[in-house]
């Protein structure tokens, strides 16, 4: 809204100073400034309204240190990072952006889901919430969203990255001026490192634009649905999915400022996308809802975001990757979310097939999601391959840990687009 204004003003009267919001710097700052404003100052408030509404965790008792102090946090608190998420990126950003317009969508989407989630646990009393297959059925039908915007909307665009020799016989990387409609995306540490999901239906012929339709349909689903579980398994330890989510938020917006900038894009050897600057405003907006979470969501937490934060930042980040092509680097940059559900999938898989077999469940872990395995004593009669570490590991100690493993994939997946 604050760009069509100030470009009206800019245009029509010559305002001082209103030119500034073309620039996409300015405007990031702008939006990252005010998302940490509305998440700090608001967050008090919604805050001390969900304590007032005994809106609070309930606990079970997984007998890990410090838990049951936990009982009675207010929960519900994502809802701070959706407003503080909207609020920048309605002021701050063009509107009619497509890209923009299916974040906002993907926002609204799984923040409804995970309330939706909440309400059913707090007010209802069912601690097990909505049902699995609802929530299956609602990430599916974003991602189906999703996949058919992106496919058919004329918007969603690229400029094609090909390397080229000159007369000299050295090789230089092109951008192609003529935007066309693909469904490529980038491959990580590959020199050639474009993939055209088009190109694994090729022995459909006539029928492969609708062959290539349904297989980045239901690539955008497995993201969708794959990521958004990873966030909400990580949510179990004061602060760690808001730190993780604020780390791969700034991945997020670094890829997205050079996809959108051909000059960098020419550099990196990646594609083109116009009108993907506008998402370099919302990851702004992004990182500053969550940081602004963790003054609140830090150990000892005074609110948790429930599954109304936990499905909404995984949703974000999984569109987000997509949106600019670097959904395969999705497993390095979200490493810590891999982690925590590949440790339960081990950790449920291996307990049914020993059960089977043995007829007695064992575990490779002495508890999952991942975070909570250090927060067992080992050697303490649990039946567990992996008994290390030995003695418990404070909350506030494994987050910070994780953080900095977040923040050294982050890195990693940065520089793959120049390690080939």
């Amino acid at each position: 809204m604050l760009y069509d204004l100030f470009n009206y003003l800019d245009l029509q009267f010559d305002f001082p100073g209103a030119g500034v919001f073309r620039y996409i710097s300015f405007r990031a700052i702008c939006a990252l400034i005010f998302s940490l404003f509305i998440s700090t100052m608001i967050g008090h408030r919604i805050i001390s309204k969900l304590k007032s509404l005994q809106i609070g965790e309930s606990i079970r008792d997984l007998g890990v240190e410090g838990q049951t102090s936990k009982k009675g946090t207010p929960t519900m608190g994502g809802i701070i990072i959706i407003i503080a998420i909207l609020a920048p990126v309605l002021l701050f950003s063009r509107i009619n952006n497509i890209y923009l317009i299916i974040m906002i969508i993907t926002t609204l989407w799984m923040g409804s889901l995970g309330f939706v989630d909440d309400y059913i646990k707090v007010f209802k009393k069912d601690k097990e919430g909505l049902h699995g297959r609802f929530k299956i059925i609602a990430q599916v039908g974003l991602g189906l969203i999703v996949g058919l915007i992106f496919f058919f909307s004329p918007n969603v665009v690229i400029g094609e990255n090909r390397t080229v020799r000159n007369q000299e016989n050295v090789e230089k990387v092109q951008i192609h001026t003529t935007h066309i409609k693909s469904t490529q995306t980038t491959i990580p540490f590959m020199k050639n490192n474009n993939f055209d999901y088009a190109q694994s239906v090729k022995w459909t012929g006539d029928f492969q634009p609708v062959a290539a339709c349904i297989v980045f349909v239901l690539v955008v689903i497995f993201i969708v649905t794959a990521v958004s579980n990873g966030a909400n398994l990580t949510d179990g330890l004061d602060g760690l999915v808001t730190g993780s989510s604020a780390i791969i938020g700034v991945a997020l917006g670094t890829l997205a400022y050079m996809s959108s900038h051909v000059e960098f894009a020419s550099f990196l050897n990646i594609m083109f996308i116009p009108g993907a600057e506008e998402l370099v405003i919302f990851a702004s907006a992004f990182i500053g809802a969550t940081i602004g979470f963790l003054w609140y969501n830090a150990y000892p937490a005074q609110v948790f975001m429930g599954d109304t934060g936990s499905l909404t930042l995984g949703g974000i980040i999984a569109v987000f990757a997509i949106l600019i092509r670097k959904e395969l680097l999705i497993p390095i940059l979200c490493g810590i979310f891999l982690a925590e559900s590949l440790s339960v999938m081990l950790q449920v898989s291996y307990y049914k097939f020993t059960k089977k077999k043995y007829g007695e469940g064992r575990r490779i872990f002495k508890m999952t999601p991942l975070h909570h395995h250090f927060q067992k004593r080992g050697n303490a009669g649990i039946q567990a391959l992996l008994q290390r570490p030995i003695h418990i590991i404070p909350e506030s100690k494994i987050v910070v840990r994780f953080w900095m493993i977040g923040i050294i994939l982050a890195a990693i997946t940065i520089i793959t687009l120049k390690v080939r």
